[in-house]
């Protein structure tokens, strides 16, 4: 059940109108609701906020439990790839490796969270991100479409 109060009343009112049940309400008014272009301040603060605790330089000093913060570490890994590129599960290994020892735990959440595809033999970058439903829209920064088109926007100049 959503915290905030604002959007249940909208939910409500849309109920009135529409007849819908509450969950069949709220779930078409957050598919009508559009994605975050820009990364607001509380955002961008979130984000650098995550890396800092996370993060000594270009190590990574534990894996978050907590599914936004894994989402902005997994985020961070993702911007040290070449988006051009298919890498083979070697180099990727590597280039994770150079984060942190479980590499291969690494590797699996990337693809799991739609950042990196593969096939049989190599992996890249995704071109566009999975649509993520409401519940996992709620686990996922904000930011994420931002650094994942940002990340898209500066390989291609």
């Amino acid at each position: 059940m959503t915290r905030d109060s604002d959007f249940k009343a909208l939910v409500r009112g849309r109920m009135r109108t529409t007849g819908e049940n509450y969950t069949a309400a709220r779930a078409a008014m957050l598919r009508e609701t559009p994605a975050p272009q820009a990364m607001s301040s509380g955002d961008t603060r979130f984000y650098d906020k995550t890396v800092a605790t996370f993060f000594d330089g270009q190590r990574l000093r534990a894996i978050p439990a907590k599914r936004r913060a894994r989402t902005v570490v997994l985020l961070e890994l993702v911007r040290r790839l070449d988006p051009k590129r298919r890498y083979s599960e070697r180099e990727i290994s590597d280039v994770l490796a150079e984060a942190h020892p479980d590499f291969a735990w690494l590797r699996r959440e990337l693809v799991d969270y739609g950042y990196l595809s593969r096939d049989a033999n190599s992996f890249w970058v995704s071109i566009t991100l999975p649509e993520r439903s409401a519940s996992e829209s709620q686990e996922v920064p904000a930011v994420e479409r931002s650094v994942f088109v940002a990340l898209h926007e500066g390989a291609a100049k």
